[in-house]
């Protein structure tokens, strides 16, 4: 009796020995999310976007680790949801309160209570929802996911400290305007990309591989310019992914009408 018990206590040594990688990744990612208000404090806002990036790529890392050496947990689970409303909602409510909000004062702190409050129902609804059967729809995210949210709130702050010199924006406005804009896109069920299931075939894999090379070698010589032109295609793909849902929700609903007329149809048979 005694050797099935080692052979359990062997296997979950192994399991948590796998869980124990990810969650550090989680737990890095809150540090440097908590260090961008840190960095906005001291009136570093380069250091602070540049903190909320790595924060997102490791919010990115993160899960697709856990489930390639087998280590999910419940507890990665809402330790991943914890440390998505520190580093992509409160963090970036605080870096733009304290670059511009500020000066609108009451309103402007009432946008970033709206935008916390809106990151904590979306990050809500995405722990409901995510344990659903599988489908078609898991190509998509329902609203605006909240890396890219706390992204899209930065973008007037990115864009000011691009070379683009010839761009004049009164931010003021345009503040508040993503403000409301990526709050509202962060509860509603606008279907967005998820880039979950991307299938590579292996003739153009060398091409990615450039692709991505080629993309952080520009992010590192133009960091600002790259993020802020990478945050208005993610906006432009929006109407995109909307019209692509549509297009795949009607394919698959006309597919199950017909799959329900054949079954009648063998009934009456």
């Amino acid at each position: 009796m005694e050797q099935p018990k080692n052979n359990l206590k062997i296997i979950a040594d192994k399991k948590n020995a796998r869980v124990i990688l990810p969650n550090m990744l989680t737990l890095i990612g809150v540090c440097i999310g908590l260090s961008s208000i840190r960095f906005a404090l001291d009136g570093k806002f380069e250091f602070a976007i540049i903190a909320i990036i790595l924060a997102a790529l490791i919010d990115g890392l993160d899960g697709r680790i856990a489930r390639l050496i087998k280590g999910t947990s419940k507890v990665g689970k809402e330790l991943d949801s914890l440390t998505d409303m520190i580093s992509f909602g409160v963090a970036p409510a605080f870096i733009m309160y304290f670059w511009s909000l500020s000066a609108l004062g009451r309103f402007g702190w009432l946008l970033c209570l709206i935008y916390v409050i809106c990151v904590a129902l979306r990050l809500a609804r995405f722990n409901v929802n995510s344990n659903q059967a599988p489908s078609w729809k898991d190509n998509f995210f329902e609203g605006v996911p909240s890396p890219a949210g706390g992204i899209l709130v930065l973008t007037p702050l990115i864009i000011s400290l691009t070379d683009f010199d010839y761009i004049k924006l009164n931010y003021n406005i345009i503040v508040p305007i993503f403000f409301i804009t990526t709050s509202l896109l962060l509860i509603s069920k606008f279907p967005s990309y998820s880039f979950k299931k991307i299938v590579i075939q292996r003739k153009t894999t060398i091409f990615l591989l450039f692709g991505i090379i080629l993309f952080f070698g520009l992010l590192l010589v133009y960091p600002f310019n790259i993020i802020a032109i990478s945050s208005i295609i993610y906006v432009l793909m929006l109407p995109i992914s909307f019209f692509h849902y549509q297009k795949l929700s009607k394919e698959n609903a006309d597919s199950n009408s017909s799959d329900d007329a054949d079954d009648d149809f063998e009934d009456i048979l």
